[in-house]
């Protein structure tokens, strides 16, 4: 299957790096641990890793054979408040936390890359980083402002993903990953005694009107050709069974792969709320909190990273995209500043495959890893000619 393969002692090195990974994970921007642990492996190839005070980041330079700009390689660190339930020998010791997303893998990965690196070097010098609090939405922007894509000219990273089986990789162009916004919808109404609601505005009728009423967003106005959620998560009100609530809290998220549809769904969403409470007399709020937008893989660097893909693991197994992904990922934010690709790692394991990501019992067969550290050595080698070519 492998056009391409690591040395069994780099397979088992990156291995055990997973392993303690994730028996001590930690949630975003308290990867203090994790950031030691990428420390000891990077010095021990003789680099020279480096963050800011007060920062879990880790951005470290592997120098190429020209210089002439930076290929950027990306992996995140965070963990998730879950309790683990895998079952499996290196499971989580930490309370409640747990790498539900393969984040334990992308690490190991990219260190199995930087020794790679450092035994042949590539045509450009190559710039590895690892970002904390992914799953917050935030580390990612956090590395931007503290310069990480300083002089970098192309930048890629990858997910693990349970969908495809072990030695696929997953390439396409244009929107991969959907973009994230959560909102706050507040109502204000008048409480009052369950036995004279004429005298009240029923916030929790008002709330689950609007509950109804929002779902015709994507149903009746969005094209369906363009894939878009709209759902709510929580509705908070009331404190007793005889007592009217006089507020109502809604939350929820819009995702989108478009985004003029992104746009759409928040004037669409204050629009409703703002008419709803108005029928009926009460006032509110709708606060949104932008977390990723549409992350856009580009023609050039796709075409570089399918290259890659197909000398690793062979042109049979190099896959598209047959569906968009609706969730978030703030590898999106890099793209805004850089041209790059974001692809996906097959790593289905067999009788696991209904577990999802962030769910307690996730987990990914470990033979991806390797192929992961071969796609990101290979990918800076093709990006850094390529450039070097122009």
């Amino acid at each position: 299957m492998n056009a391409k393969k690591i040395s069994p002692e780099l397979a088992s090195k990156i291995q055990n790096l997973r392993r303690e990974i994730h028996q001590s994970p930690e949630l975003g921007n308290r990867e203090k641990n994790t950031q030691k642990i990428i420390f000891r492996h990077l010095e021990s190839l003789g680099l020279r890793p480096k963050t800011i005070e007060n920062s879990t980041s880790v951005v470290v330079d592997v120098a190429g054979s020209t210089t002439g700009g930076f290929v950027a390689l990306r992996a995140d660190m965070d963990a998730l408040p879950i309790q683990e339930e895998t079952g499996l020998r290196f499971t989580s010791k930490v309370e409640g936390v747990m790498h539900a997303c393969g984040h334990d893998g992308h690490i190991s990965m990219l260190l199995g890359a930087a020794e790679l690196l450092v035994e042949n070097p590539p045509p450009l010098p190559v710039r590895l980083i690892f970002q904390p609090a992914e799953e917050l939405g935030t580390g990612a922007k956090q590395m931007i402002k503290e310069g990480a894509l300083e002089n970098v000219k192309i930048i890629f990273g990858g997910h693990i993903d349970r969908h495809h089986k072990p030695g696929i990789l997953v390439v396409s162009d244009g929107a991969v990953n959907a973009s994230g916004d959560m909102f706050k919808i507040s109502i204000s109404g008048q409480g009052g005694h369950g036995a004279r609601p004429h005298e009240t505005i029923d916030a929790v009728v008002v709330g689950g009107l609007l509950v109804v009423a929002l779902q015709t967003i994507v149903s009746r106005e969005v094209d369906p050709a363009h894939p878009s959620v709209l759902s709510i998560g929580s509705f908070h009100a009331g404190s007793a069974p005889n007592i009217i609530a006089g507020s109502a809290v809604l939350e929820g998220t819009i995702r989108a792969n478009d985004s003029g549809v992104r746009d759409h769904l928040q004037n669409a969403i204050k629009r409703i709320a703002n008419s709803m409470c108005d029928l009926h007399g009460a006032s509110v709020d709708v606060d949104f909190r932008p977390i990723t937008p549409v992350l856009n893989n580009l023609e050039r660097p796709t075409s570089m990273a399918r290259s890659a893909a197909i000398q690793v693991v062979g042109q049979d197994y190099v896959k598209e995209l047959t569906k968009v992904n609706m969730g978030g990922e703030d590898f999106a934010y890099f793209l805004d500043h850089v041209p790059g690709c974001y692809i996906r790692f097959g790593a289905q394991v067999a009788g696991r495959e209904s577990y999802p990501a962030h769910s307690s019992q996730f987990d990914f067969d470990e033979s991806a890893l390797g192929i992961g550290a071969l796609w990101f050595d290979t990918v800076a080698r093709i990006a850094g000619k390529k450039i070097l070519e122009e």
